[in-house]
This record gives structure tokens, C-alpha cells and sequence, in this order.
């Protein structure tokens, strides 16, 4: 048995994981193990600190419900999330492609089914009404008829259902089916900007280092059709005051949109529309999934 130093430790760690079965699980936990042992020793981490951050991760876990994911929230502002979403990106989306953006904390499965035309706002009816409007092709322009549109959002208030009254209600989401050409349009009303969830760890943590937290207004869109990679994105609202310093850094310049009157082929003429087509990229041999977020209570299953 030899005495081990503060190199030896790592070698030793990163040996013993060596037999690992699962291939890329031994390269993600040696390159962890790896990346991890250096930050301690760049920072030469103190004992009382190594502690403080046990008891924030330990914080952030207890913050998880089935309807909150604080650790969803941590990777966010950290940018982590965006990194993993862009890498995604850079494997498989066509240059023609829309881009995506993060699912984050709020997705939640199996949200109300309407009609073409129906609005998302059924119990929170406040704020401005708007239409969204356009079509969902290929990289190429063909249309996909049929294809399966999800959207969710804050309400007026700037809170989402799962953080306004009754959590088990879902309001402010639904799920659309292009028509036969890939056309959709349904209503909803302008989102605002909103803080990420201040009163937990992450909202503390993000209060420390001097970050205003907010969000700029947007809808989230994940868009599917079968023989594509599902596409999660969002459209940005370019008036909003923090568009350029969105708190998860989310925002992308193809992805800003302003509403307007007037626009042609809006399918209604008395209310602000915003028109946006989404191009699907094919999907690829290999392919894994690109939600960077999840149902929070995929993560933690409510108790039966």
C-alpha cells in the first residue's frame, strides 16, 4: 500500500473506476473524476467550503418536487444546459434547421389537446391576446402535414401553472396538429419577462453573485414529426428589456420575433400576430433525444 498525494489520489480514483462495464459511464465519471480532483486543487478548496457546497447540493435536492426541479434550474444558470443544447445542435440539426433553445423546468407531458384557432389561456384569461401563426416544413421547405406542436408559457402574471394557484391544473400549455399543408395558428397572450424561481438554493445562489435573474419574455415550442428530430425551442419577444442578458442564455438571434398588426396571411385580422415557421431537421442514425429539461415529475414521481 503506498501513501497517496494530492496527484496520486486522482490515478488511484480513476484505477479503480477502470473496470467500469458500461463504457460510457467509465468515460464520463473518469473525465468527471479528472475535472473534478483539478478544480479542487485550482482553487485549493478549504474544508469548510468543500462542506458549503455539500449542504447547497444537498439544498437543491430537498428543493425538488414532482412539480419543481431545482436542479433542472442550477445547470440553467450556470449555462451548462445551453452548452449541452448546442452541442446537441452541432451534431445533427441541418443548417437550414430551426434553432433550439431549452425545454427548462416547466415542461410538462401530456398537456390539453385544441383545435387549430383555440387559445391556451383557459383560466387565466388577463393580458394582451395574440395569434401565432406559420408552418411547419423540412429543412427543405416540404411541408409536414400533421405535424405536433406544443407550447407553454407564463401567464400574465409571469408565473407558469405549475407556480400559480393549483399545481395539478395545467393552463397556459396545449398541444396543436398542423393541417394537411403543416399550417398552424392558435391564441394565447403576450408573455412577459419573469424572475427564475428566487426563493430556493438556486435563486440564492444566482442573488450572490450579483445576477438580476430574470428572463425575457418568450413561448416555448417543442415541434415533432415523424422521420424528424424533435425540435425544442422558443420564440423570444425583442421588446423585452432583458433580451440581451437572458439569465439561462437561451436567446438566439434567429429565434427573437415581434408581434405585429396587419401581417399578411394572419388569420385574424383583429388581433397582433406573430409569424414563425419551423424547419425540422432529418432525423439522424443515432439520434438521442434533445430535450435539455424535463416533467419534473419524470425526474421525481409523485408518491402513489
Amino acid at each position: 500500500m503506498a501513501d497517496l498525494d494530492s496527484e496520486s489520489v486522482t490515478r488511484e480514483a480513476l484505477a479503480q473506476m477502470a473496470a467500469t462495464p458500461d463504457p460510457r459511464l467509465r468515460e464520463i465519471m473518469a473525465a468527471a473524476t479528472r475535472h473534478l480532483h483539478a478544480f479542487a486543487q485550482e482553487v485549493n478548496l478549504k474544508p469548510d467550503e468543500w462542506l458549503a457546497g455539500i449542504a447547497f447540493l444537498t439544498a437543491v435536492g430537498q428543493a425538488c418536487t414532482p412539480y419543481r426541479q431545482e436542479y433542472i434550474l442550477l445547470s440553467d444558470v450556470l449555462g451548462l444546459s445551453r452548452l449541452v443544447n448546442l452541442m446537441h445542435d452541432a451534431e445533427g440539426r441541418e443548417a437550414a434547421g430551426t434553432e433550439t433553445s431549452l425545454l427548462g423546468p416547466f415542461f410538462r407531458e401530456q398537456a390539453p389537446e385544441f383545435a387549430l384557432g383555440e387559445s391556451i389561456a383557459v383560466h387565466d384569461t388577463g393580458g394582451t391576446e395574440i395569434v401565432i401563426f406559420g408552418q411547419v416544413t423540412d429543412s427543405e421547405g416540404r411541408p409536414l402535414p400533421g405535424a405536433e406542436i406544443d407550447i407553454w408559457q407564463t401567464n400574465a402574471a409571469g408565473l407558469y401553472d405549475l407556480q400559480a394557484g393549483d399545481a395539478t391544473v395545467m393552463d397556459m400549455r396545449g398541444r396543436f396538429r398542423a393541417d394537411a399543408e403543416g399550417r398552424f395558428h392558435m391564441r394565447t397572450v403576450k408573455p412577459i419577462g419573469y424572475s427564475i424561481p428566487m426563493d430556493g438554493p438556486v435563486g440564492k445562489f444566482v442573488h450572490q453573485q450579483n445576477r438580476h435573474g430574470m428572463r425575457p419574455a418568450h413561448i416555448h415550442i417543442l415541434v415533432a414529426a415523424p422521420g424528424h428530430r424533435e425540435l425544442v425551442t422558443a420564440l423570444y419577444f425583442g421588446d423585452d428589456p432583458n433580451i440581451d442578458s437572458d439569465t439561462v442564455f437561451g436567446v438566439s438571434r434567429s429565434l427573437v420575433v415581434r408581434e405585429a398588426m396587419g401581417l399578411p396571411g394572419a388569420p385574424r385580422a383583429d388581433l397582433p400576430a406573430v409569424q414563425y415557421d419551423f424547419r425540422l431537421s432529418r432525423l439522424g442514425a443515432g439520434d438521442g433525444g434533445g430535450r435539455v429539461g424535463s416533467d419534473p415529475s419524470r425526474l421525481m414521481p409523485a408518491a402513489e
